[in-house]
């Protein structure tokens, strides 16, 4: 099967061009903030279908550039979702945690209200309800916490702090469900192989590592499984002003996506000792 990934670069869509034929466009080619050209893109292909492993993820200044964060993680996949029902094509678009608030302790499931903290994460909605309004064949797939051998991400972060330091303070208090990049792109491939065949299957899914561990519990066993001496000294939230706030509770309820398409949650421990191999045969 041949897919036409918008992100092609980033973690996702650097292993989906590990795991299938992958039509990855330059940056150049998908300008992410001109929405119509990422649309005439899915006109002219000949994929079988559409994943979206692209987004504007410094939450932090998002704050400060909502607007461009916006025409990436919302204009950009409405208008690719549109795109791809005009031609009949499975759109796969990746979302977030973030369009929760983040609060309680349960984990949420995919009806649950949405109710964004900041400005990524109004983003990110604004992906989703474009995505639905096309009305074409489609999954929204939310996941969090993403982490892989490439790109910037919080495992490769405490692999060189804990080198460079003797001890690190990690919120304790934010807890989701580290995820790995290379089962989020096989999950992709999976569903959007599945959707063409079962339309049906259309609607917003959670796909999340586990067990769900908070930023401080992730950091440990990082420094643990590396061989690192660094210590991990857990902190609130509150310790760690950021510009953007943060969602407390990121855990994803991931039952609906096993029933519909046999995707169990991928145990992340299991996933960053590969990784850790990986980043040391590099």
């Amino acid at each position: 099967m041949k897919v036409l990934v918008f992100g092609g670069t980033g973690q996702v869509g650097t292993e989906l061009r590990r795991h299938a034929e992958v039509i990855a466009p330059e940056r150049n080619e998908a300008d992410l903030s001109d929405a119509e050209a990422c649309a005439a893109l899915i006109a002219q292909t000949d994929a079988a279908a559409v994943i979206n492993a692209a987004a504007y993820t410094a939450v932090d200044r998002a704050e400060e550039e909502e607007r461009l964060a916006t025409a990436i993680n919302g204009t950009a996949p409405a208008a690719m979702a549109r795109s791809a029902a005009a031609r009949g094509l499975p759109f796969v678009h990746l979302s977030s945690d973030y369009v929760f608030d983040g609060s309680g302790a349960t984990a949420h499931t995919p009806d649950m209200p949405t109710a964004p903290v900041n400005a990524y994460g109004r983003s990110k909605l604004a992906g989703e309800q474009g995505t639905r309004a096309a009305r074409g064949t489609h999954v929204i797939l939310r996941t969090s916490w993403v982490f892989s051998a490439h790109g910037t991400n919080f495992v490769k972060t405490m692999l060189r702090i804990g080198v460079e330091r003797p001890s690190v303070n990690v919120v304790a208090d934010q807890i989701g469900g580290p995820t790995p990049a290379g089962a989020i792109a096989e999950a992709c491939l999976l569903i959007a192989d599945r959707l063409m065949t079962e339309p049906r299957l259309s609607g917003t899914y959670h796909f999340a590592g586990a067990p769900d561990v908070s930023w401080a519990g992730f950091a440990r066993t990082i420094c643990e499984r590396a061989g690192l001496g660094c210590t991990v000294t857990d902190i609130t939230t509150s310790d760690y002003p950021t510009l953007a706030p943060r969602p407390l509770n990121s855990r994803l309820d991931c039952r609906t996506t096993e029933t519909a398409f046999g995707l169990a949650r991928p145990d992340w421990r299991a996933e960053l000792d590969v990784i850790l191999a990986e980043l040391e045969a590099a």
